[in-house]
């Protein structure tokens, strides 16, 4: 087994049995992008060998805030299983340190691959836009992560909802403005444009970057295309709710 394989296993059992390990690059502090990702293709390979599928794409750091906190000067990725994407509540037992977050879904209508994609040929691909929340989850303990450590996670995702509207796109994404609220009470606000600046050029950096991997994105996939704000804890019995201009409401419920 090699290492990647071994630290596949590792996060799969930590998904499993819900007990956060330590970070690799605690051990292994010069672990690469690259080799975070061929942990990530290993893991994703083990859910998808059970029946999982991949339905999409997440894009991370995509704020200059978080690359600049994280020493990175681009955002990352991870695969969204199919078992990731729920309706209405979320089942806080299932997940070990979660966290909420507002993020705009495009949805493609046909299929998108690079390596040298411009923007332009990227919106041609997208079918419309949703309003979406992301709970994000590290299986590394206490969030105690470098870049290679999230990569590795898939990401650090847990679950992802998105309102059943798919609204075409006839304006500008930057300009798209989001009100997150937590039980009742509004503790962040957002707009487009803080997904790499336009949740356009994030779409057209993913599909550029995963060509490089000989990946395309398919039609019907959707990607989600960075936070909108900094995460904020949820637990059983929260609701996060994301009001969006244009696209609308989306809400969970941690149950």
């Amino acid at each position: 087994m090699t290492i990647a394989q071994q630290r596949a296993q590792a996060l799969y059992e930590a998904r499993r049995d819900r007990r956060p390990i330590p970070p690799f690059t605690a051990t292994d502090p010069d672990m690469s992008a690259d080799d975070a990702y061929e942990v990530q293709t290993r893991l994703a390979e083990m859910l998808v060998a059970e029946g999982d599928q991949i339905v999409g794409y997440k894009l991370g750091l995509t704020s200059k805030a978080m690359q600049s906190m994280m020493g990175l000067t681009e955002p990352d990725y991870g695969p969204v299983l199919s078992s990731m994407v729920l309706e209405g509540e979320v089942d806080s037992s299932a997940l070990i340190q979660p966290k909420a977050e507002a993020e705009i879904a495009l949805v493609l209508n046909r299929p998108l691959s690079g390596p040298n994609l411009t923007p332009i040929e990227a919106a041609r691909a997208v079918g419309g836009a949703v309003a979406a929340l992301e709970v994000v989850d590290s299986r590394i303990e206490d969030w105690k992560i470098r870049l290679a450590d999230t990569v590795s996670d898939l990401a650090s995702i847990g679950a992802v909802m998105m309102s059943s509207r798919i609204v075409p796109i006839d304006f500008d994404l930057r300009l798209v403005g989001m009100v997150f609220s937590h039980n009742g009470s509004v503790v962040a606000t957002g707009a487009g444009a803080a997904a790499l600046g336009n949740p356009i050029l994030a779409l057209t950096w993913l599909a550029n970057t995963l060509a490089g991997y000989g990946v395309t994105l398919e039609e019907g996939m959707f990607i989600m295309t960075g936070s909108l704000h900094a995460a904020v804890e949820v637990r059983s019995g929260d609701v996060a709710r994301a009001d969006f201009d244009r696209l609308g409401p989306v809400a969970i419920r941690m149950v």
